[in-house]
């Protein structure tokens, strides 16, 4: 597996990594990640065209880009890959509502469906969709034997649109998926979050697909009110320093819930994934330096079944993290780096949602607030 990294900076475009022999007119791939309006403004995909004539191109506004031991906003990072041996076949939906999740993620897995998939990478809308739907279908249409991950893409913290592309500039309402196929792709995974949580565990009483209603027999948003204290006056902004753990079930690993928006007339909250009635939640806070050691444990377990160093990493981190951290942000990356070590590739993006297994043994979910590592080498 060989790599040619640019990015778009300042005006211009840059070349930042290249592995030896790589060839550009053989490259299968091409990941990118940009700002958005920096995307809207700068059309990248002819030139990336250029550059690689047969890749699939896939493209996607971010809250912020991912290279190397770094952190960047307002750029566009693209990242070639030449396989040796592995395969990519692409497919892209169209989604106007999160209704059409569950709908898009049998489509995908569909298109995608042949006896040699190894893994898939989603890439998607972060408005429209519902993540936690679009991954349930997918798992249930490989019969949770395929390696699924990816991301939401972002817009900063602006929250109002966000833009996919598939060989074309990108645009709102798009869903990637990109299959990765042969026996010798080997997948690692890693996910954590780091956040303190704090409160009892309560019942989600009152739900709707992402929005939540009533917890045991309170308003969802006065009960979150209450435990906020004096951060409540400056909601919506501050939901996304203070996530909710979830799980599905007693039995069930939990997941964190990132706040998307509040409705003051309704009491609810809307989440950037589902929170079925039944699940049982509780409320989370930032803890710095465990923030930035998850990013070490996610590392860590995405190499667990490797025995030699990967050649590649996609860290996809979520916006609410880069808001917390602050100018401490490009930690999360470096301790990363630190576990992987100088060999991979590693590029990534800032989210609306991160899409991973726990571990290289569990099946897919919606993450929010974590820190998901997947990792790639060929045998």
């Amino acid at each position: 597996m060989k790599t040619h990294q640019t990015a778009f900076q300042e005006g211009t475009w840059v070349q930042i990594s290249e592995t030896p022999s790589f060839s550009a007119s053989n490259a299968q791939l091409v990941l990118v990640f940009g700002e958005r309006m920096c995307l809207e403004k700068v059309q990248p995909y002819e030139y990336l065209r250029s550059l690689y004539p047969i890749a699939d191109i896939v493209i996607n506004s971010t809250s912020g880009e991912i290279y190397g031991d770094s952190v960047h906003s307002g750029t566009i990072i693209s990242t070639a890959i030449e396989f040796e041996k592995t395969q990519v076949r692409t497919t892209k939906v169209d989604i106007e509502n999160h209704f059409q999740s569950a709908e898009a993620g049998e489509k995908i897995a569909e298109n995608l469906q042949r006896e040699d998939l190894k893994a898939i990478l989603i890439i998607s809308d972060g408005g429209r969709v519902n993540g936690s739907e679009l991954i349930a279908a997918l798992n249930l249409k490989t019969d949770n034997k395929i390696s699924i991950s990816g991301g939401l893409a972002g817009d900063e913290a602006r929250f109002e649109k966000t833009l996919v592309g598939l060989n074309d500039n990108p645009k709102e309402g798009k869903i990637v998926g990109i299959g990765l196929y042969g026996d010798a792709l080997k997948v690692g995974h890693g996910s954590m979050g780091g956040w303190d949580v704090f409160g009892p565990e309560r019942e989600v009483t009152s739900s709707e697909y992402n929005v939540l209603y009533k917890i045991g027999d309170k308003a969802a948003l006065d009960l979150y009110k209450e435990y906020l204290g004096k951060y409540a006056d400056k909601l919506p902004g501050a939901a996304l320093l203070f996530p909710l753990s979830m799980r599905a079930t007693p039995d069930s690993e939990p997941v964190v819930r990132t706040i998307l928006s509040i409705d003051e007339t309704t009491k609810s909250m809307t989440f950037a994934g589902s929170l079925p009635e039944g699940a049982l939640v509780r409320f989370m806070k930032a803890n710095f330096d465990r923030l930035v050691d998850a990013s070490g444990k996610a590392a860590q377990s995405s190499i667990k079944t490797f025995s030699n160093p990967p050649e590649f990493a996609l860290l996809v981190s979520c916006v609410g993290r880069k808001l917390v951290l602050g100018q401490r942000t490009e930690e999360e990356v470096e301790v990363a780096r630190e576990i992987l070590g100088p060999k991979p590739t590693i590029t990534g993006f800032y989210s609306y949602g991160e899409i991973s297994p726990l571990n290289p043994t569990a099946h897919c979910d919606l993450h929010n607030q974590t820190m998901t590592i997947t990792t790639l080498a060929e045998a």
